[in-house]
């Protein structure tokens, strides 16, 4: 009725007696019934984009979920440990989850520190010294020992080299300024850093020379051959009072320290090898013993379970808003009711209320006081955790990260893909990883190393390519084996690729050997120094893969890592350090709560999660409704042309019938009256 009512009104008789149309009003009208259609598909694709922007909130939700699971599969955040000192201005600690609870007495009686030598002064350090022949200086490193020093010589002490053979420098007409020496000592990578002091009196520039290393056994001797003034200038000898033209201004010497009692010395103060796990750093002597504390890192573990729940509750708190239920306004949010966020919300908690096998004293969350709440979420109880952590500290770990545990002490676990499920599985090994070797064929031909004659290796190290240059000199074969090792291990390819090579000797033939395992790892070497050193037939062999099966299946190798490919134990790597062939125990295999729930939110938020499949299929809906929406707005078009010419045209019409039927009524009007 209303619609037939206002298209009557929008008919009306004009003054004069005619019809006229507002054509305007009754297309208007006309066309709101016909948009209705139109207004239907874009509140549906309007409701699908804001399906999909909650949606989106979700998945944002769960990829910051997914990144603080991630961070927290790391073991340590759980099995820290702390080194707290008594003393921080004298001694600093770090300890790793292998250092157990206690304390340590510590006293420091002197550090570590690097010998420091000083030449007499010279008026100029750019005019030469000495004629323009050409002079060696040969450097060895070694230990000083009995004697008396006064005013920095050395009176009666004798001097051991410690091994690592000699170096040299040549000084010639080109260099033989203090600035020229001093910098051919630097780029010769001897040892020694030297360096121009100006100390202000008539003769100010001095040549001073350092060690590079602290220790004891790291004090220099300088042979020099050659040049009178310059062996006037730089010789050292610490065992010939009458050869030491240099002067000690620092000697070197250990570290020297007692941990429990017991006398310690080492060449740094850098202090890694006394208690495995435990790094000291000695800072100045003490005057009485500093006590060292190793205790769990508590701290860093409520850390990191207050971490956990606090990412489930953000997760948690954005699920709710999009699901709830406004009892007041009786109205629910967008994705009230929503199959695929209910779904993962009930996955997720089904997960939580889940225990982990083989975790250790802890299989839920309770046990260590993370609950959930009436309103869905999660809370810790400190006191609770407190406790849990004061009696199986370390079991709280297997708790939240993915772990491997092996009852063998020469295996342990690397790590494993999603495919592998919890359990205990047996492993068998037929085959031990060994490494490339290359070993000489003869004792090495000379231990004297010429420069151009035999002091090039092309090394080929794992099928890495590179080249070493012996420094050249004289050494034992034990001191060679050491120069040789220290020349391939610098090069920057080996370097870059993380691999060396260990190079030792026994009566005199020499032995390379990789420091890879498997079949990738290989060793030879040709050069000019290459038959020096290895003869004329040197045996290469490359190595070998491990082999054998885990949870009863055969397994790939790759040099000591031992992979399951197939059965429940698929993904799992294992790494076999050595041992005998045959059964090997067992490797327990347990997935903790962070492990599992960073799979889980990598699977929810990848294009084939639940919520991706659904939030793809609505942007589809939005992409056709989007088609329908262009259809309907161009049928809308045509049918609103159409209307106005047809409701123009009958406007016509009836205005030109309302102008005859005035004429009529005129002409009848003045017809004669009877």
């Amino acid at each position: 009725m209303s619609s037939t009512s206002s298209l009557s009104s929008a008919v009306t008789t004009s003054s004069a007696g005619g019809t006229m149309i507002d054509v305007s009003s009754i297309v208007s009208q006309l066309m709101a019934t016909e948009q209705q259609p139109l207004i239907n598909l874009q509140n549906q694709q309007s409701s699908y984009q804001s399906q999909i922007s909650a949606y989106g909130t979700v998945q944002s939700a769960l990829i910051s979920f997914q990144s603080a699971m991630s961070g927290l599969t790391n073991a340590n955040q759980f099995q820290g440990m702390t080194a707290t000192s008594s003393n921080t201005s004298a001694l600093t600690a770090s300890a790793t989850s292998t250092v157990a609870p206690g304390s340590y007495s510590i006293g420091v009686t002197t550090l570590a520190q690097a010998q420091a030598l000083v030449a007499g002064g010279e008026t100029s350090q750019t005019a030469a010294i000495g004629g323009n022949g050409t002079t060696t200086l040969t450097f060895d490193l070694g230990t000083i020992s009995g004697g008396s020093l006064t005013n920095g010589v050395y009176a009666g002490a004798s001097f051991t080299s410690n091994g690592n053979g000699t170096k040299t420098v040549t000084i010639n007409s080109t260099n033989n300024s203090l600035q020229g020496i001093a910098a051919a000592i630097n780029a010769a990578n001897v040892g020694v850093t030297a360096s121009i002091i100006n100390d202000g009196s008539a003769t100010p520039y001095r040549l001073s020379l350092s060690s590079n290393s602290q220790g004891a056994s790291n004090s220099v001797k300088i042979s020099v051959a050659g040049d009178a003034a310059l062996s006037s200038l730089l010789a050292y000898d610490p065992g010939n009072n009458s050869g030491q033209k240099l002067t000690q201004t620092t000697a070197a010497q250990n570290a020297s320290f007692t941990v429990n009692g017991i006398a310690v010395s080492k060449s740094s103060n850098t202090v890694t090898d006394v208690v495995p796990g435990l790094t000291l750093n000695l800072l100045q002597t003490s005057a009485s013993p500093i006590n060292l504390t190793i205790a769990q890192n508590t701290t860093a573990t409520t850390t990191a379970v207050n971490t956990f729940v606090s990412a489930y509750n953000a997760l948690h708190t954005a699920v709710s808003k999009v699901t709830a239920y406004n009892a007041a306004t009786q109205t629910g949010a967008i994705l009230q009711g929503d199959f695929a966020v209910n779904t993962v919300a009930n996955q997720l908690r089904a997960m939580l209320n889940t225990s982990v096998s083989g975790a250790g004293s802890f299989t839920t969350l309770a046990d260590i006081g993370v609950t959930f709440q009436t309103d869905g979420s999660l809370a810790v109880d400190q006191t609770k955790l407190g406790t849990a952590m004061s009696s199986n500290f370390n079991d709280i770990a297997a708790l939240f990260d993915t772990v491997g545990q092996a009852s063998d002490p020469q295996i342990s676990y690397t790590s494993a893909a999603s495919t592998a499920q919890p359990g205990n599985y047996t492993v068998n090994i037929t085959q031990l990883a060994t490494q490339g070797k290359l070993v000489g064929s003869s004792a090495a031909g000379t231990t004297t190393i010429t420069a151009g004659v035999n002091d090039t290796l092309n090394v080929s190290l794992n099928g890495i390519s590179t080249t070493a240059t012996l420094a050249p000199g004289t050494y034992t074969a034990a001191t060679l084996a050491a120069e040789v090792q220290t020349e391939i291990n610098g090069t920057s390819a080996l370097t870059a690729a993380g691999a060396s090579v260990a190079v030792t000797q026994s009566g005199g033939i020499f032995t390379f050997t990789s420091n890879s395992y498997g079949s990738s790892s290989s060793v030879s070497i040709t050069g000019n120094g290459a038959s020096n050193l290895l003869g004329g037939a040197p045996v290469s062999t490359t190595g070998v893969d491990v082999a054998g099966t885990i949870g009863g299946y055969a397994a790939t190798g790759s040099g000591q890592f031992l992979t399951a490919g197939v059965g429940n134990a698929l993904g799992l790597k294992i790494q076999v350090n050595g041992g005998a062939l045959g059964a090997r125990g067992t490797i327990n295999y347990s997935q903790g709560y962070a492990g599992t729930l960073s799979l889980w939110a990598t699977a929810q938020d990848g294009t084939t999660g639940l919520i991706s499949d659904v939030s793809s299929g609505l942007q589809k809906s939005i992409t056709s409704i989007g088609t329908q929406i262009i259809a309907e707005q161009t049928r809308l078009t045509a049918l609103q042309a159409l209307y106005t010419s047809q409701y123009t045209a009958l406007d016509q019409t009836l205005s030109s019938m309302n102008s005859t039927s005035q004429y009529l009524t005129t002409q009848l009007a003045n017809l004669p009256k009877a």
